[in-house]
């Protein structure tokens, strides 16, 4: 390259000029003009100008250095010919000028050319390394015999390695050896293969942690064709974490670590489908906690979690390894048995005795927060995988073995009972009609009279539904489920409608009109918030006169919130609605608050009338609710009369009115009104 190639052209041509007569100059002053040799100066002289600046200059000197040499070193007189020395030498001298010229502009092109791909290798080599260096992840090269050629700067600090110390080691001097040989065989592999792969690798920390890396490695060949396996590895450390964190929240309960419902279902199901193929038998225990709620409504929720928490743990410690203890939910836990024999009577002897061990294990008493709590579970067992089923099935059927634990006493274990299964999918089948006979209003009204003084004074409104493929369904087959379910709150608004539209009817029809209609109201009804603006709101539709409406409820609306009971009895008194009280006798009211309730009437409970010629305790209580009846200042009336010895019986002591077959059963609307023309 041009030692002076970043002159500018008029220096390196005025630098050319004064080479050209120097060099004149000293072949004058070494020989003579007409001497020999009369480029021995000029020659150099050309080279070292189109060597250090120029092509151009170079053949300007070679130009000067021919004139120069004609007029100074060839006489005038002597004429041109190649035979002469002096032009000879002329001629030499300008094609080996010439050819020099042509071999120098060679020479520094592929020089200049030369120059140029190695500074762009140097710059790709800096940008490569700036990049590697500068990157987020760990990047290497490893020889076809594991050992680091190239590490980058990231993995330097994340390993605190030091070039001197890692360049030319294998990972088994560098790393332990379950993590060398992993690292050894991915290398391996993508060698055979020759090509990339992706894995997850994990990494020992300079704190001695594990990373996890998401690894990317190649295969590589140099030109000498020596191979060599490059990786670039990202950290994905944080990402594990929060994929172990989202599968723990997944499928773990937070509170006790333990399996949550999504994993137990999982398990189940793989059990399910094993079992059944290897003939294993297994079982599931329900395990319910007795009286929990109890704990969590007068200590607080946090001592109900501590609890669970020591429940937890005190199962976690008594399974067999491989079995599965799940919280199902509330204080619900799920322990699932497996490989418990070939036969139902093994697994269930085996089932029964776990059972028990859990029974005397949670039964121990439980240290919270500084206090003493005892508490005891109900376990309901049922065998699984002898058959193909459903994840349902054993899940139902534990179930329903838990409630039948509770049912009978509690802290007890209980299997599964074919019986009640049944019992349970009728009571489910049941449900599920009363949700349709609700929707396709499928009831009707019955009225039963109420006679006094040989007079019919109204009737009681009693509801029937007429199934459309059973018929009809007496009251005491749905009404038990509706209350249980909620359900009663619909029936209970339409018989309080119908009963109503039927009064309204009747008021436009003189024989009619002062016919009464008791409606029965549930306690769970009664209970509503807005139950008084129910009642006032049909009222006002239908257009009944409340003075003809009468309420019968029942003592188990006594049981808690009496002032309640009280304050909308009082309200619904002051329109002209009446009260009374339906059963008395036969539950647990207290005279106390009878006394301050807003009563019309007292109804003698049936199963006081059916004996009550025969048995002296059935008369005792009968004419003892007729003397309270009337010592309150209230009417009383008796349900059940069926002879005319019972209506005398109760007339001799005070009741003058009844209800019951001696007089009707309960009607339809046409019958009913039948009997008071």
């Amino acid at each position: 390259m041009p030692k002076y190639c970043n002159s500018s052209l008029f220096a390196r041509y005025g630098l050319a000029v004064t080479f050209v007569v120097l060099a004149i100059l000293l072949r004058i002053m070494i020989l003579p003009v007409n001497g020999s040799y009369p480029f021995l100066t000029l020659y150099p002289t050309t080279i070292a100008v189109l060597y250090f600046l120029g092509t151009g200059p170079g053949l300007m000197s070679i130009a000067i250095s021919v004139i120069s040499a004609y007029y100074l070193f060839i006489p005038p007189h002597v004429s041109f010919s190649l035979d002469n020395q002096s032009y000879h030498m002329l001629a030499v001298y300008l094609f080996g000028s010439l050819l020099s010229a042509i071999v120098i502009y060679v020479l520094q092109r592929y020089s200049q050319t030369l120059h140029n791909t190695l500074m762009q290798l140097q710059d790709s080599e800096n940008r490569f390394r700036s990049f590697m260096d500068s990157g987020n992840f760990l990047s290497w090269m490893k020889d076809d015999k594991g050992r680091y050629i190239y590490i980058n700067r990231r993995y330097k600090e994340h390993f605190d390695a030091n070039p001197d110390h890692w360049l030319g080691k294998s990972d088994f001097e560098l790393f332990p050896k379950a993590i060398a040989e992993l690292f050894w065989n991915n290398d391996q592999k993508v060698l055979q293969l020759n090509k990339g792969i992706t894995v997850e690798e994990v990494r020992t920390g300079e704190n001695g942690e594990n990373c996890y890396w998401l690894s990317t490695k190649f295969p590589y060949q140099d030109s000498a064709g020596v191979r060599y396996v490059g990786g670039i590895a990202v950290d994905i450390s944080e990402r594990k974490a929060a994929e172990e964190q989202i599968e723990s929240l997944a499928f773990y309960d937070p509170l006790t670590n333990l399996p949550n419902r999504r994993l137990l279902l999982e398990r189940l199901k793989h059990i399910l489908e094993t079992g059944s193929r290897h003939c294993r038998i297994g079982a599931l225990l329900f395990i319910d906690l007795d009286n929990f709620k109890s704990l969590n409504d007068t200590y607080g929720h946090n001592h109900g979690d501590q609890l669970l928490q020591q429940v937890a743990k005190r199962l976690q410690e008594s399974i067999r390894k491989g079995d599965t203890l799940a919280r199902f939910g509330g204080d619900e836990f799920i322990l699932l048995l497996e490989d418990l024999g070939t036969s139902n009577i093994e697994a269930a002897a085996k089932a029964k005795t776990t059972g028990e061990k859990i029974l005397h294990l949670l039964g121990k008493p439980y240290l919270i927060e500084g206090n003493t709590h005892h508490s005891t579970p109900s376990i309901g067992i049922t065998l699984l995988g002898d058959i193909q089923e459903e994840i349902d099935g054993p899940l139902k059927r534990a179930d329903l073995a838990m409630y039948q634990a509770k049912a009978a006493g509690r802290n007890m274990v209980r299997f599964f009972d074919p019986e009640v299964q049944a019992a349970m999918k009728e009571r489910l089948q049941l449900e599920e009609n009363l949700t349709t006979a609700i929707a396709e209003q499928q009831f009707v009204l019955y009225y039963q009279p109420q006679v006094m003084d040989n007079q019919l004074t109204g009737a009681e409104a009693l509801i029937r539904w007429q199934h459309p493929k059973h018929g009809t369904v007496s009251p005491l087959a749905f009404i038990p489920l509706a209350e249980e379910t909620g359900q009663i709150l619909k029936i209970g608004r339409w018989v309080l409608n119908e009963a109503c539209s039927q009064l309204a009817r009747w008021a436009t029809k003189a024989a009619y009109a002062e016919l009464t209609i008791a409606v029965n109201v549930s306690s769970r009804q009664f209970s509503q918030p807005d139950f008084v603006n129910q009642v006032l709101a049909t009222l006002q539709t239908t257009g009944a006169n409340p003075r003809l409406l009468k309420f019968e409820l029942t003592e188990s609306l006594l049981v808690s919130n009496v002032e309640d009971v009280i304050e909308k009895m009082v309200s619904l008194k002051a329109i002209g609605i009446s009260f009374s009280l339906d059963d008395f006798g036969t539950g647990y009211s207290s005279l106390a608050y009878l006394k301050q309730l807003p009563l019309d009437q007292l109804k003698i409970d049936q199963s006081f009338i059916k004996d009550i010629l025969t048995d002296t305790n059935d008369a005792v209580i009968a004419k003892t609710i007729i003397a309270l009846a009337n010592s309150l200042g209230l009417t009383v009336i008796a349900e059940g009369v069926e002879t005319d010895k019972q209506r005398q019986f109760l007339a001799q002591h005070g009741c003058l009115a009844y209800q019951g077959y001696l007089f009707s059963q309960p009607l339809p609307i046409n019958d009913f009104e039948k009997l008071v023309i």
